[in-house]
Order: structure tokens, then sequence, then C-alpha cells
């Protein structure tokens, strides 16, 4: 998996500590080379420039140029209680994390163009275990169980989620990058912030996905409103913002870019990994 200190640092070692994998007591060994980290340009993805005339600073990643971006075949693999129980770790993953009812079924459907590969579910946090779906028959979108609050889970269940992701993070050696999920149709959520905190705190690799980007609740500023005010708590502290993008699954909308960005990541995950 790449922290993003191997994205940025041009000083790179073979060896690099993630404070995730400190805490733990383990070893991430960066792939990225020190060479590639020095010469990244300061062009970011096109497809994470924001829509909004607010200008932000974000992550500075040289990415090569996406190939195999279609989606050609998709099916559902395995639920697993626990990241021993996940199917075997030799294929690319792609993490999906979010507050519960954040649309994550909804976009893998997209993505995928099925609407029957996950299921949408009305009701919060029915997500609670490690789904994998597998993507031409090549790499795995991965389905992680939503943070926040369920009807039907127990304290003791919503505790899980930090273990489930947390050893998944540690374990799964092919974790190319983590996509957390925001919902534009709500203002900014303090657990969100948290969350995006952790994963930056813990130099984990992610970038956001805002979803829901056709929806305005009742009484609630659109998303138009609600993404740059998401992003403008975050460079509080942030001197830079992950890369982000903007998705509808109504519409469509960020597929494309989503798709070549995912692809961009694969091509870099097996260079590095060769």
């Amino acid at each position: 998996m790449l922290c993003h200190r191997c994205y940025s640092t041009p000083n790179l070692t073979t060896v690099a500590r993630c404070r995730l994998f400190d805490r733990c007591s383990l070893t991430h060994r960066a792939p990225v080379s020190a060479t590639r980290a020095a010469n990244a340009s300061e062009k970011a993805s096109s497809a994470a420039t924001p829509s909004s005339s607010e200008e932000f600073t974000y992550l500075k990643v040289e990415l090569p140029t996406p190939e195999n971006t279609r989606i050609k075949s998709a099916s559902f693999v395995k639920s697993s209680p626990s990241v021993k129980q996940c199917p075997p770790d030799v294929l690319p993953e792609f993490a999906l994390i979010g507050r519960s009812n954040v649309g994550k079924s909804s976009l893998i459907n997209n993505l995928a163009g099925s609407q029957k590969l996950a299921k949408v579910s009305k009701e919060p946090g029915m997500t609670k275990l490690i789904n994998h779906y597998l993507i031409n028959e090549s790499w795995y979108i991965v389905d992680l169980p939503g943070y926040g609050f369920a009807k039907t889970a127990t304290k003791e269940e919503r505790n899980k989620w930090l273990d489930f992701t947390k050893d998944f993070f540690i374990h799964r050696d092919n974790l190319v990058h983590v996509l957390l999920l925001i919902d534009s149709s709500v203002p900014p959520q303090q657990v969100d912030i948290d969350c995006a905190n952790w994963l930056a705190d813990c130099e984990v690799p992610f970038a956001i996905v805002f979803t829901k980007l056709d929806m305005r609740k009742k009484d609630s500023p659109s998303a138009v409103h609600n993404i740059p005010a998401f992003k403008r708590i975050l460079a509080r502290d942030w001197e830079a913002l992950p890369l982000c993008f903007e998705t509808s699954s109504k519409t469509g909308a960020g597929k494309t870019e989503l798709l070549a960005y995912l692809a961009s990541l694969r091509i870099l995950h097996n260079t590095n990994k060769d």
C-alpha cells in the first residue's frame, strides 16, 4: 500500500514507517521510488479539479496515463466477517469507506454498470461485513462497513468498524487506495471530518468521493455549498487536500473520471510491485 509519505518525500528510503504501522509494530514497505517521488509534477488529476470557483490546494501526484478504464465484468465474491477470511491477497484492491447510508452500494453499481451487483438498502448501517467485488477478473472493489449509527446495530457491532478497518489496512498488502465517500447533500458532518483526519494522520492513501451530487434534502444547502464547505474545514489544518471527485449514481456524473483515476493507480501499483 502506498502512503502519502511515499508520494511526497524526495529522500525516501526503501522502508518507510507509517504512523498506523508504527502503532501496530509492523513494517510498511514503500514501493514508490525516491526518483518518482522527487519528480512528481505539480499537476494533479484533471478529474479532481473542483467544480466551484473557489480554489484549493491539492496533493500533487504524477499519475500514468490510464488504460483499461472500462469495467467489462463485475461479480460479487464473498462477504467476510474478518480480514483473515477475505479472499487471497493477490489482486489490487480499492476500499470504500464512509458514513452509513452515504451511497457506497450505489456507487459500486454505478461504476460497474449494474444495478444488481451491490445490494442497496434504505436502512443505514446494513453493511456489516467486508464485501469483495471482482472487477474484470483482475482487481477488487472492497466495501467496508459504514461508520455511524444504524438502528439494527449494537454498540459492540459499531465498535467493530475500527477493528475491521485497521486490520484491513494493515494486513492487505495489495490495498492500493481508499475512497472516502462523503454525502454532498448534507452539510459537513464531524464524523466525516474525523475520519478524514484519521486517514491522514495514519498516512493511509485516499481520495475523497462526494456522492449524491444531484440530491438536495429539504431545508438543507445544496452540494454546491456543502462540498466547498467540507473542503474549507479540511484546509484549515491541511497543507494540501487529497484528490476529490464529485459523483452522482443517478446521472453518472464523475464515473468516467473516477474509473480513469483507479486505472492509473493500478498501473502505478503494478509497476512498483514488479
